[in-house]
């Protein structure tokens, strides 16, 4: 047992957290539970709508997963990269070049599946894809991130990052990562269980109607959170010139490629649409 003179010297020389630390905590927190839930009945609304006949074509579409698959994990990885480079003596952070790093090596998710909705593109297709790719990025994600910020940061820019000491791997939240995988797969698994279940197209329309409606409130969510919440100076408009075309140049170079290889597969026009949405709009909820 600790002596009162003994627990007092540890008491002060135990910081404390400040107020505005416990704020941001409890803010953080809240917009991942937040986050997740709505992600998780956004794909749990749209994949309702999928019929498990049409699903198991589309997963047996060898030339569009061949695509879809080379798409997010060859190539998407490749231009965040390219564009770390292009844009790094402009302005474009070393915070900012592993966020896009983790984006372009993620699996496609979230927002695509609500967009293929919403262009009338192939809904099967984009589930199929998104199953295939969060199962292979548990690999294949940490692969992408070890190999090319490692080529970025400690090969290319011979470790004049801003913190040589920083172990990026370790650095990141894989935990946090693989908690929105699963729920991406278990979001999909569910709702294709309950479009099985209940196949009348009333109940299709509803789940149709219900995760769009979860996907616009996450929209409206992530632009709350990345306007700074009210915070001025790190609002999403306060950023240098390099960092919107650094992001949106792997976004515009990935659709065009998409169009043009899924075209050469002579693939249809809703697939050639789903594989452009799903390879170009990577789960930025991870």
């Amino acid at each position: 047992m600790l002596s009162n003179s003994l627990q007092r010297d540890l008491q002060a020389s135990t910081p404390m957290p400040t107020v505005e630390e416990d704020e941001t905590d409890s803010l953080d927190v809240f917009s991942a539970v937040m986050s997740n839930i709505l992600l998780f009945f956004l794909i749990f609304g749209l994949s309702a709508t999928v019929r498990i006949q049409d699903l198991r074509h589309q997963l047996t579409n060898k030339f569009a997963i061949f695509t879809g698959v080379a798409m997010q994990f060859l190539i998407m990885p490749f231009l965040g990269f390219t564009s770390v480079m292009l844009f790094k003596n402009s302005g474009f952070t070393e915070a900012m070049g592993i966020s896009l790093l983790v984006v372009t090596a993620s699996p496609g998710g979230s927002y695509s599946n609500w967009w293929c909705s919403v262009f009338n593109a192939e809904l099967a297709l984009s589930v199929a894809m998104t199953s295939v790719s969060s199962i292979l990025s548990l690999g294949l994600l940490p692969a992408n991130l070890f190999f090319y910020t490692l080529l970025a940061y400690d090969i290319v820019m011979d470790h004049e990052h801003e913190n040589e000491d920083l172990d990026i791997i370790k650095a990141l939240d894989f935990n946090a990562i693989f908690i929105t995988l699963g729920v991406v797969l278990g979001a999909i698994l569910l709702g294709l269980y309950a479009g099985y279940k209940n196949s009348s197209d009333h109940f299709h329309e509803r789940a149709n109607k219900f995760g769009s409606f979860c996907g616009i409130a996450l929209i409206l969510f992530s632009m709350f959170l990345g306007s700074g919440a009210g915070d001025a100076e790190t609002n999403f408009w306060s950023l240098p010139w390099s960092f919107y075309v650094g992001t949106a140049f792997p976004c515009i170079i990935g659709i065009t490629l998409a169009n043009i290889i899924s075209r050469t597969f002579h693939l249809s026009p809703p697939e050639v649409v789903a594989i452009s949405i799903e390879c170009c709009y990577q789960n930025t909820a991870i």
